[in-house]
C-alpha cells in the first residue's frame, strides 16, 4: 500500500470513529456514563477507539482492555468478531463482550465483571517454564 492510500485509510477511520461516537447506541450511552471521566476507580476509557484497523466500543490503553458491546446483529458476524478478537489479544490486549440487553438492564454486574478484570493483573505473555517462580525476589536463608 503506498504512503498516501495509507493516509487516507486513516483519515477514514478517523470519519468512522468519530461517526461511531455521535451515533452511539443506548447501551453504548449507558456504559460510557460510567466509564467517563475516569469515574470507574480512576481508569481512563476512549470509546470509538482505533487499534490497527479495528474501531473498539470502548478501551483502557493503561490495562490494556477493550470492552465490546454486542446487538443482535453480531450473531450473524460471530466469525468476524472471533477474528478481530484474536488479533486483539495477539497485541496483548484482553477482550471483553457483552450484549447490549446485558449493560441495560444489569449495568451494575457489568461494571463489576470490568473492575474485577482491571484489578488482576494481565497474564504474563510468555509463560514461565515449569517449576520457575513468578517473584524477582530473592530467597533467603532461613
Amino acid at each position: 500500500m503506498r504512503w498516501d492510500d495509507e493516509q487516507n485509510q486513516t483519515f477514514l477511520n478517523v470519519d468512522r470513529a468519530r461517526g461511531l461516537r455521535q451515533t452511539m447506541t443506548d447501551a453504548e450511552r449507558k456504559l460510557w456514563y460510567h466509564l467517563r471521566n475516569r469515574q470507574l476507580h480512576g481508569h481512563k476509557f476512549r470509546r470509538q477507539h482505533e487499534i490497527d484497523q479495528y474501531i473498539v466500543d470502548f478501551v483502557c490503553t493503561d490495562a490494556m482492555l477493550v470492552l465490546e458491546l454486542d446487538g443482535g446483529q453480531h450473531a450473524a458476524q460471530q466469525g468476524y468478531d472471533e477474528r478481530r478478537t484474536r488479533h486483539l489479544q495477539a497485541r496483548e490486549y484482553r477482550v471483553l463482550r457483552f450484549w447490549n440487553n446485558d449493560v441495560l438492564a444489569n449495568i451494575e454486574g457489568v461494571l463489576e465483571v470490568i473492575l474485577d478484570t482491571l484489578v488482576k493483573p494481565a497474564p504474563h505473555p510468555n509463560p514461565l517454564p515449569a517449576g520457575e517462580r513468578e517473584s524477582c525476589a530473592p530467597e533467603s536463608d532461613e
